[in-house]
């Protein structure tokens, strides 16, 4: 390519790049707050409430756990059950997360059972929470999490789920 022909290869270039960014930008929704946009009759933020929940308490769960094990590993033997809560825990937290966010139709069945695991998850971290801050910050969290899966069932339970073929 010579040399005359470059200059005018970027300016089209460039023209394209910004013909394709103020497209873009028109098909931008205005800078808004996301409106509450009902589901199936019911509103959905406290879906995604309790969903942000579920996966707060995942992740802190998925890392005592790992805390734990480490434990374990260096002879704290008492930590072994709070290793296996703190992984199921997190399994199921993971789980409900995902179908609460969705209002999957079993929404309301894993919001119980995330609800009951947190609630063991949290009585046996507590066992260790004043002396380690890790396993004190996996009750707070669990507690928090229970609580927001209980709030759901009771805010919630007049919404139908959805029927199964």
């Amino acid at each position: 390519m010579s040399r005359t022909r470059l200059p005018g290869l970027f300016g089209f270039v460039g023209a394209v790049l910004l013909a394709a960014a103020a497209n873009a930008q028109d098909r931008r929704p205005e800078a808004q707050p996301p409106a509450k946009q009902p589901v199936g009759g019911s509103q959905i933020e406290p879906f995604m409430d309790c969903a942000k929940a579920c996966d707060d308490c995942g992740r802190i769960c998925e890392a005592c756990g790992a805390h734990c094990a480490k434990l374990v590993a260096e002879g704290h033997k008492e930590h072994l059950k709070t290793v296996q809560t703190c992984q199921d825990c997190a399994t199921l937290c993971s789980a409900a997360s995902s179908i609460v966010a969705r209002k999957g139709p079993f929404w309301d069945l894993v919001c119980t059972s995330c609800a009951e695991a947190c609630k063991r998850c949290g009585d046996a971290c507590e066992t260790h929470a004043a002396h380690d801050p890790m396993m004190k910050r996996c009750m707070e969290e669990c507690r928090r999490c229970e609580k927001a899966c209980r709030d759901m069932l009771k805010q919630a339970s007049g919404v139908p789920t959805p029927k199964l073929p």
